[in-house]
């Protein structure tokens, strides 16, 4: 691992940072001159693949880079992941289709609100989305000389003191109400997102359901994308098909069924399972069609 200020080359061996980066688990990243461009706490960060290698860059001195490794979960060997698949063709192809994808490991509060603007948008606008709650109400972050402006993500209590007029300006409907008054439980200590770090998924997900515009969706896509629970497996449109259409297709089982399948049948590691299989089925499996995210 080779280290400046500015700079950090980290091994990365089997990392598809394009495909992990674009593949619906965090809405701040642009693809630029081939590099990706996000925030990350409060770094503006520049990310690029070499081989078996990412080369990332800020624009402020930095002296401990733990953040960025924690964030691309670089260190996870990822054989020993997809050693623990069943042995089936469809993650059979979709280990093939996706190779190198990867989970990230991201900020709770920044994760949960996401996910709450997440509901019934595709991922493009998703993205507008935050990135318009950042730019309104977001606090600036050192960019590279000549960038355009970069925003930290807002905290809890600063959207929990918005109105809720100034969130729907951008442009995100109905959510509006949901989101404001997480952040003000969020804000107020109702509901303490460390916390969960020390429980186990049940639990967690319990918490993570007594907030408004939460369902099961989304406090799974939080406990898989944020704390790294592996007994989380989100079911959205795009894996309820990958189930039907892989695994059932000559039947049309239960939300509860497939509940319990997704829990018994995917082992140790069904959260990583669920990405390959949700990253498959909306990017190589299928024409787009009318199909939404």
């Amino acid at each position: 691992m080779r280290i400046t200020e500015r700079e950090i080359i980290i091994p990365a061996t089997d990392y598809d940072l394009p495909g992990t980066l674009s593949s619906g688990q965090a809405f701040r990243w642009r693809e630029e001159h081939n590099s990706w461009i996000g925030v990350i706490g409060n770094h503006w960060v520049r990310l690029r693949s070499s081989s078996n290698s990412i080369i990332a860059e800020v624009a402020e001195p930095v002296t401990d880079w733990s953040w960025l490794v924690d964030f691309l979960q670089t260190h996870l060997e990822l054989k020993s992941v997809l050693a623990t698949f069943p042995k089936d063709e469809p993650l059979g192809n979709a280990i093939r289709a996706c190779h190198g994808l990867r989970l990230l490991r991201q900020n709770p509060w920044e994760c949960l609100a996401s996910f709450i603007l997440s509901s019934t948008k595709q991922i493009v606008q998703i993205q507008q989305i935050v990135e318009l709650l950042c730019i309104r109400f977001g606090e600036p972050v050192p960019v590279p000389p000549g960038h355009s402006p970069a925003y930290a993500f807002p905290s809890a209590m600063r959207l929990a003191a918005a109105t809720e007029a100034e969130l729907r300006d951008c442009k995100m409907g109905f959510r509006a109400p949901y989101l404001r008054e997480t952040a003000r439980m969020i804000h107020s200590g109702e509901v303490i997102l460390e916390r969960l770090y020390g429980m186990d998924v049940d639990d967690a997900r319990a918490e993570l359901l007594k907030l408004p515009g939460v369902g099961r969706k989304i406090a799974d896509c939080v406990l898989l994308f944020a704390y790294g629970f592996q007994a989380a497996f989100p079911v959205d449109v795009w894996v309820m098909k990958a189930l039907q259409h892989l695994y059932f297709p000559k039947r049309r089982p239960s939300r509860k069924r497939l509940e319990k399948f997704t829990q018994t049948y995917f082992g140790p590691n069904a959260g990583y399972a669920q990405q390959y299989l949700f990253h498959y089925m909306r990017t190589k499996q299928v024409s787009r069609r009318s199909d939404r995210p």
